[in-house]
């Protein structure tokens, strides 16, 4: 099948790979000296889900029609890329994969002729050097939204890598949200999720920024899909237990990342030099706080210094702790 990809990124790249793998005839957009050494070299894949070298047409705009189409850029960038590209999405299952919770709306706006599909990749995975990603967890993706595109889609996705198709987006996507909240204190610092959760005191940070996460999303209403071993029930009791115990959470989902340093997306982005999604990962649980009237301190002292580190490098961990106002005890 024609398979596009725009934004062949971590994500995107990873998707497009493995698609080239299974002998689907893929077509990737770039930028960059990644968008060069794709066109020159091909994307190169590592990690859990093995080694392949994936030779895919690439450029700056999809070309030709297709049958269907995966949208993997930052959520910032997803309605322009769509726009940009409408020409070939009229008529066919879009799958937007996007951190935050605004993906499929976004969608709709810059596709408005297309079947959208939401997607959330709950695998781990690096983009670092130009024309190469590694994946360092395996995950399945979630899919949902209209029933039917979504159905299609995971037959071509799920015979190359772990898919679900839930009936509760929503719900997966704020899960997700709260997994994302390991991202923003490694890139204030430049550690490694694994780093920064063995330090206790930014450990229990996280841990708040999570909690409040929870906070918003049950007084928007959400039911908490089942995404990485986190559930409804043991979100809502995140809140019920004392800090002590909760930070054993972040704590977990450290571990089942195994050895290998992870960066997590939005260091990542900081690496590179380019904007961060921080504004629809921390930030919608801000944004989404301030409409229901849920305080969110530490979300928004962490969304201020992820901006910060954009332009002024890395904040050490004692600095972290110090601008905390009121820190967070066990």
């Amino acid at each position: 099948m024609r398979v596009g990809v725009i934004g062949a990124g971590a994500v995107g790249g990873t998707i497009a790979a493995l698609l080239a793998r299974a002998g689907h005839e893929v077509q990737v957009t770039a930028r960059g000296d990644h968008l060069a050494a794709i066109a020159r070299d091909g994307i190169r894949l590592t990690g859990v889900w093995g080694e392949y070298l994936a030779h895919v047409s690439a450029g700056d705009l999809l070309t030709r029609s297709q049958d269907l189409v995966i949208v993997a850029t930052k959520a910032q960038d997803a309605e322009a890329a769509l726009r940009a590209n409408a020409a070939f999405l009229v008529g066919i299952p879009v799958v937007v994969m996007q951190n935050g919770l605004e993906g499929i709306q976004s969608a709709h706006r810059g596709a408005p002729r297309s079947d959208i599909v939401g997607g959330l990749a709950l695998y781990a995975a690096s983009f670092l050097s130009p024309g190469q990603v590694t994946v360092t967890v395996g995950g399945s993706t979630y899919l949902g939204g209209e029933l039917l595109p979504a159905v299609y889609a995971s037959k071509i996705l799920g015979a190359v890598m772990p898919t679900i198709v839930t009936g509760n987006f929503e719900g997966a996507q704020w899960t997700k949200l709260i997994v994302n909240h390991v991202n923003a204190l490694p890139a204030i610092t430049g550690m490694s999720v694994q780093e920064v959760v063995s330090d206790r005191r930014l450990r229990i940070l996280m841990t708040e920024s999570m909690r409040e996460a929870v906070r918003v999303g049950i007084a928007n209403g959400v039911v908490f899909e089942k995404v990485q071993g986190l559930s409804n029930g043991i979100l809502r009791m995140l809140l019920r237990l004392p800090a002590s115990i909760g930070q054993l959470l972040p704590l977990v989902m450290a571990a089942r990342m195994g050895r290998r340093p992870n960066p997590g997306s939005t260091l990542q982005s900081i690496r590179r030099g380019q904007p961060t999604e921080i504004d629809f990962l921390n930030g919608a649980t801000v944004h989404h706080g301030r409409v229901l009237g849920v305080p969110t301190p530490v979300n928004e002292l962490l969304v201020t210094m992820v901006h910060e580190v954009e332009h002024d490098g890395f904040i050490t961990p004692d600095d972290v702790i110090a601008r905390v106002k009121a820190p967070v005890r066990s």
